[in-house]
């Protein structure tokens, strides 16, 4: 995914020490069929990443495991060598434009997902909302908390691109997915809670309606309870 604007904070980090390449982020895909629908990429924003040359054109951001693996596949300027121009922190990546290859939306921003592994693929993940639920819950998630994940609303100016119709699900299977999970949730908080016994615990055989309470205050209990020896041992209790 070629790079097309870095965001301020990866501009300030990057900008003349990459001795004018293409940078890329590369990311690793099980599902190539998806790649049409992309409508983003991720980073883990706590992770450190790196841009790797790979020759006097071109250069990766990807993880430094990554690259060190990539440097036995022929993507090094020579076999085994690591050439790292400058370290990054994912954090600072959030907000870079880049072009999604074969997508329906052409250039797509990066944002910040906290599950990104930096020992799994390279540390980049592209987004396919339309049919995987976890990009979908992550989109989802930042669009609710913008201020609090710090990304920009027009980032996320974007809905599911569908790529492939099932039988079941329809166009959007993640979508479609997803909106089961939630709905499967609350069926079982209302069918545990309205007709379920307890078959555990100091209430076992009572109705959850009327253990809910008593579990309750003994953990309030507890906690208390822990609270006031803490401050016994602390001398704070007379």
């Amino acid at each position: 995914m070629e790079v097309v604007e870095w965001s301020p904070a990866a501009k300030a980090v990057i900008e003349g020490k990459v001795g004018g390449r293409t940078v890329y982020l590369v990311s690793a895909t099980l599902r190539p069929e998806t790649m049409y629908g992309q409508t983003n990429c991720f980073v883990g924003p706590s992770l450190k990443y790196g841009v790797f040359a790979i020759n006097d054109k071109d250069a990766f951001l990807v993880s430094y495991r990554a690259a060190r693996n990539m440097a036995f596949q022929g993507l090094s300027p020579a076999r085994g060598e690591v050439v790292q121009l400058v370290e990054i922190d994912g954090a600072s990546i959030v907000g870079t434009k880049v072009k999604a290859p074969f997508a329906v939306i052409p250039e797509v921003y990066v944002l910040p997902m906290e599950t990104v592994k930096a020992t799994k693929g390279t540390g980049v993940v592209t987004s396919v909302p339309s049919d995987s639920p976890d990009d979908y819950a992550t989109t989802e998630e930042l669009r609710k908390k913008a201020e609090y994940y710090k990304v920009d609303p027009k980032w996320l100016d974007f809905t599911p691109v569908p790529v492939i119709k099932t039988t079941k699900y329809g166009e959007l299977t993640a979508v479609e997915t997803a909106k089961a999970l939630a709905d499967a949730k609350e069926i079982a908080y209302k069918e545990g809670f309205y007709g379920g016994t307890m078959v555990i615990g100091d209430f076992k055989g009572e109705s959850v309606q009327e253990a809910k309470p008593k579990v309750r205050a003994q953990l309030i209990g507890k906690r208390t309870g822990r609270r006031l020896r803490g401050a016994r041992e602390l001398g704070r209790v007379a």
